[in-house]
């Protein structure tokens, strides 16, 4: 038999290392594509950037995984992306900024750059037969529902299918993810013994492909400053100012510098046109709490009523990534918008970020926050 060809998205960090290393193992043909969707000096990224690093994060990327293709034997291909992440990925991440609103880039770039534009590469310029890429995530094709599911990594602090959400048939039907069933420590293992240079290399942070940035002033290349009050929400007096409401996350309590108070205060609601924080004390958590949201954008990866026989179902839904699951209460409001009913209260429900629906290990998809409702 003809050997599958795997293109494997190699980043240069330990996670798609191993998978390269496993994918051989199983007997595929394996190639890496390494991808480059960021040029700070062409994005004018200046302030909150590291300036004074010899090499830069992303070249130092490369030249690891070069390394661990030379190691495993294995072609490389490089490709840059960098202006389709800026079109499909940045240009959005900054306009739900401006709105006040707190997007995920990571869920974005999965969506459009990963699974989009590197899938296309690697099928129609490298031939390949699938992708795969090192998320703690898996595929399976269920007969009986004629159907690909994107189901949880076993390592639940680890497991990544919330930024997979908006994954579609066809690019599930085409991509593999050898991690699933490993434990971290267990890919540090398999590294070693391959004797690959990132073995022991630091998990990647920050903004997805961008990187570690100090984030406010980050932002500021992109958003001037807008300077406002921030008010004490129970007692509507002004407590401090602030550079600008987009650089805040409800919820948020470092950063605010409101010296002087009896007690910390967090960020409970935001007024992006009249340009206002209001904050509340810590004691008070009662103005972070709601229970329902409506989520627009929605991606069903498999049709709802595969699982379930009417448009009203009860599942789990995380807000954010590592929350624990949560009972909920789903309405199918129209094809890509839903509305989530909590059975109990939950914090720090943020507008701009992804709802992701569970049923046990399967992920159901993702949509985007679009309003909190305290009832």
């Amino acid at each position: 038999m003809e050997k599958k060809k795997v293109i494997v998205g190699l980043s240069g960090g330990v996670d798609s290392s191993v998978t390269a290393a496993i994918l051989l193992e199983q007997g595929y043909e394996v190639e890496a594509l390494f991808m480059r969707n960021w040029d700070s000096n062409l994005n004018n990224d200046i302030l909150g950037n590291k300036l004074d690093e010899e090499v830069c994060p992303q070249e130092k990327d490369y030249l690891d995984a070069l390394e661990v293709a030379k190691k495993l034997n294995i072609k490389i291909h490089r490709v840059d992306f960098i202006k389709e992440y800026w079109d499909y990925v940045f240009e959005h991440f900054v306009s739900e900024y401006k709105k006040g609103r707190t997007p995920n880039p990571d869920i974005l770039c999965n969506k459009y750059i990963k699974f989009d534009k590197f899938l296309d590469y690697a099928i129609n310029d490298l031939k390949a037969d699938y992708i795969a890429m090192g998320h703690y995530a898996g595929v399976r094709f269920d007969k009986d529902k004629n159907t690909y599911e994107l189901i949880r990594g076993l390592d639940k602090e680890k497991d990544q299918s919330y930024f997979l959400c908006q994954l579609n048939q066809k690019q599930l039907s085409k991509t593999l993810f050898p991690l699933q069933k490993f434990q971290k420590s267990e890919i540090r293992k398999i590294a070693k013994k391959y004797d690959l240079i990132t073995a022991e290399k630091k998990d990647s942070t920050g903004i997805c492909f961008i990187g570690e940035r100090d984030f406010t002033n980050f932002l500021q290349n992109y958003i001037s400053n807008q300077p406002g009050d921030i008010i004490d929400i129970k007692s509507n007096k002004k407590i401090g100012t602030h550079i600008g409401v987009m650089y805040y996350t409800i919820g948020q309590r470092k950063g605010l510098n409101l010296g002087g108070q009896k007690e910390p205060y967090y960020v409970a609601k935001k007024d992006i046109i009249n340009k206002i924080i209001y904050v509340a004390p810590a004691s008070d958590e009662t103005f972070l709490e709601s229970k329902s949201c409506i989520v627009e954008e929605f991606n069903f990866i498999s049709n709802y009523e595969i699982y379930f026989k009417s448009n009203k179902f009860q599942c789990s839904a995380k807000f954010r990534y590592r929350q624990k699951d949560i009972k909920v209460e789903v309405e199918v409001i129209s094809n890509n918008k839903i509305k989530i009913t909590y059975q109990e209260p939950v914090r720090a429900v943020t507008e701009g970020q992804e709802a992701v629906l569970y049923i046990n290990e399967i992920c159901l998809g993702g949509g985007v926050i679009d309003k909190v409702l305290k009832i």
